[in-house]
């Protein structure tokens, strides 16, 4: 099926301050429309594969369970309704009543260019490495061409941005091909284009990506997945050399193939509530339940004794459902501050139903540790700075909270024909909201017991460190004044833990040693004077923390029988301390490259540096590899970026 011109026809488918207090959100982002180009972890095939030859695009298996499940746009129910319509009479519009519309991408590409495909994404979906040189895979990549019997389509949401509601948003630029299921693990994924053009839900905008954020997009969501941060996933960047879009100047268009479990978000509940369509706030929920999280039983188990909970009080599959999405996005939330991950625009728009890394626009790596760094320029209040994060979530989280309180406060009731068909009786609408109020403070326990417990695990194992203290014991004693140094002393987030990796502190004894040691975290080109304390300063803060607290937990540990060498701990830590982070700067010189100077060969590289970010080398660009991995130039440290980036 072409898709040019609109056809459908068949062909040849921490401590305060720090983002992690133990007592623990400008502009859109996301997709909607254009006009701002704003599974986690693992590696490859999985469940005992022992040998991977991968299918053909045309021999993967597809469906369509999104759109066989939920409701349609009304104005266009069928493929063939859409299909006959002229394009502009899609939209862009308000859409009620209805999850997604069947869309095409617009196509038309005449000459597409694959500038990047991830060979573990291709791997991840069931594909042969090899069809990412047919023609076909090209032009599926860019929009012109439909694969198999399966509609397009692009799905309706809305979201609070900057805390403030904006209405319906929807996938304004992205239009999802079809589900793919890998024959060897049984995993299905949401295959979807971004930059595909004008949908229902563009808005104002264009339904066009630039080449420049769609780079930034395919690269970060790469190296994310290596990272072992939950993150949706990239499989192809393709240049439109034909199309060229609006944004601080005239820019050439791109189109991104991500894939993800699911695209939902908390912004799919937030519309529907927000329009008082109780209906399908259950559909929905039934759907997400059963399709994202395998079924009620996989869900998070009631807690002790709320099994004997009955009537009202009771804890039904809404509940679970609730907590399931609390807990999974504590832990990745959790995993963005260990590793100084800021998305920039953490709208409910932008928060995965699953707690999956959404929607790259106005992203960093953090640079020079400072907790209120913010990535996006146009976030004056600093709303979605590093150290709110994790507030920032809990926030969207309760948005959810509201928009499913109905569901889980019928207890009991929830599948009984009166409330399906009218809810719960006004009488009781009262008794709704402290029951609902309660939930959500039970849940609030859990986001921040979920949080601090991933927080404390994973950065011990940055720190080399074996054992977990209990009570987050080392929130306090190790890593809140560990950070409280990097911020103080101006220094970098990312060297600190690499440099950290190879240093053999249980054999340096001596306050002389430690000193020596410290060095290598001094940056050739320092910020300022070390928040006044001078070089000499500086290095007795490090020495400090190195020789006191961080050494003797170490000590303790094998005091306990519980240590390891030098030599292994530094050997763990190499292996989780990344030593390539496409931090900003970096990402703008991989732009300037491929835009400006037509460099095709820097993927090569950089796809290496991506996919494993632990080596000291990659034996592609040794100059250039040292430089992207070294101290950030002054000038480009602590890059901000607008949400059309």
């Amino acid at each position: 099926m072409s898709t040019s011109g609109h056809s459908y026809r068949e062909t040849d488918n921490i401590a305060a301050g720090h983002g992690i207090s133990s007592s623990g959100d400008g502009g859109g982002g996301g997709d909607g429309g254009g006009g701002g180009d704003g599974g986690g972890g693992g590696h490859g095939i999985t469940g005992g594969q022992t040998s991977y030859e991968g299918v053909s695009l045309r021999d993967l298996p597809k469906s369509c369970v999104f759109t066989q499940s939920l409701p349609p746009d009304p104005s266009f129910p069928t493929p063939e309704a859409s299909l006959n319509a002229p394009r502009e009479k899609l939209g862009p519009r308000q859409v009620r009543g209805a999850m997604f519309t069947y869309v095409t991408p617009e196509g038309g590409e005449p000459y597409p260019e694959i500038l990047a495909v991830s060979d573990s994404a291709m791997m991840e979906l069931g594909l042969k490495v090899s069809e990412k040189y047919k023609p076909e895979f090209v032009h599926v990549m860019a929009g012109n061409t439909i694969m198999e019997d399966i509609m397009p389509w692009a799905a309706s949401y809305g979201g609070w941005q900057f805390g403030q509601w904006a209405g319906q948003l929807g996938d304004g630029r992205a239009v999802t091909l079809f589900e793919s299921t890998n024959p060897y693990t049984g995993k299905r994924y949401e295959v979807q284009l971004k930059g595909a053009g004008l949908t229902p839900y563009s808005r104002f905008a264009d339904g066009k990506a630039v080449l420049r954020s769609s780079i930034r997009e395919f690269v970060v969501s790469e190296a994310l997945h290596h990272m072992g941060i939950p993150t949706t996933r990239a499989l192809a960047l393709t240049l439109l050399p034909s199309k060229k879009a609006v944004r601080e100047t005239v820019e050439p268009c791109a189109i991104v193939c991500r894939f993800a479990p699911s695209w939902l978000r908390i912004g799919s509940f937030d519309l529907l509530r927000w329009r008082g369509d109780r209906k399908n706030v259950r559909k929905l929920a039934d759907y997400a339940i059963r399709e994202c999280f395998g079924g009620e039983e996989k869900l998070v188990p009631m807690r002790p004794g709320e099994e004997e909970f009955r009537g009202r009080e009771a804890v039904n599959r809404y509940q679970r459902f609730y907590r399931e999405i609390v807990r999974r996005n504590a832990k990745s939330v959790a995993m963005w501050q260990c590793f100084g991950f800021m998305n920039g625009v953490l709208n409910t728009d932008n928060t995965h139903l699953m707690g999956l890394s959404l929607d790259f626009g106005p992203f960093s790596f953090m640079d020079t540790y400072d907790p209120n760094f913010t990535p996006n320029h146009d976030d004056y209040m600093r709303r979605y700075n590093y150290q709110n994060q994790p507030t920032v979530i809990w926030w969207n989280l309760v948005r959810l909270a509201e928009d499913l309180a109905e569901l889980y406060g019928s207890g009991d009731a929830c599948d009984t024909v009166e409330f399906i068909e009218k809810g719960l009786p006004p009488i009781e609408m009262e008794t709704l909201i402290p029951r609902a109020e309660k939930i959500i403070e039970r849940a609030g326990e859990e986001y921040k017991d979920v949080f601090q417990a991933e927080y404390c695990q994973a950065m011990s194992k940055r720190l080399g460190l074996q054992t977990v203290l209990p009570n987050h014991g080392d929130i306090p004693r190790i890593f809140g004044p560990m950070l409280e140094m990097l911020r103080d002393l101006e220094l970098d987030f990312h060297h600190f833990f690499r440099r950290l990796s190879k240093i053999p502190i249980l054999a340096l004894k001596t306050k002389e040693e430690w000193i020596k040691a410290a060095r290598v975290f001094l940056p050739t080109d320092p910020v300022g004077d070390y928040g006044g304390l001078g070089e000499e300063g500086a290095l007795g803060a490090i020495a400090e923390w190195l020789g006191g607290a961080y050494r003797t937990r170490l000590q303790i540990e094998e005091a306990e029988g519980k240590g390891r060498s030098d030599e292994e701990r530094m050997k763990a830590m190499l292996a989780v301390n990344p030593n390539f982070i496409p931090r900003n700067w970096v990402l703008q010189e991989i732009i300037d490259r491929v835009e400006h100077k037509h460099d095709r060969e820097v993927f090569t590289g950089v796809m290496k540096m991506i996919t494993d970010p632990f080596q000291d080398s990659w034996g592609w660009d040794a100059e250039l590899e040292e430089r992207w991995c070294g101290d950030p130039p002054k000038p480009e440290r602590g890059l901000q970026c607008s949400c059309s980036s």
